[in-house]
């Protein structure tokens, strides 16, 4: 096993409630999302553009991210993202699911030996 720790495999499904976070914050370029999670998660969580873009096309395809074409700071064009009415009711029903998940998950992994805490 490595010393340093390397990049997550993040669970089924996780990517899209992060996108969904990000976005949330304000309208975003694909590239700028994954920067921000890297960044974020201090380079645990690193998106590949072969996940990334399939990830943001099936949540516009949802109906939980819209697009528009704009200018980024360095004066390309880029896809802008930005959650839709939808899109910030599921982010508050999977960021709550995630919540009682990890929560859960905490508590059994504080078992002691011989049963409970």
């Amino acid at each position: 096993m490595p010393a340093k720790a390397d990049k997550s495999d993040l669970p089924q499904g996780t990517l899209d409630l992060l996108i969904l976070k990000v976005v949330a914050l304000g309208p975003v370029h694909g590239y700028a999302i994954a920067q921000r999670l890297q960044q974020v998660s201090r380079d645990v969580v690193q998106v590949p553009q072969g996940s990334l873009y399939p990830a943001l096309h099936r949540l516009e395809n949802r109906g939980l991210l819209a697009a528009d074409w704009n200018e980024t700071d360095s004066g390309r064009e880029a896809k802008f993202y930005r959650l839709t009415r939808k899109g910030r009711a599921q982010l508050g029903t999977e960021t709550a699911s995630w919540e009682r998940l990890a929560q859960a998950v905490g508590l059994i992994l504080k078992l002691s030996p011989g049963g409970a805490e």
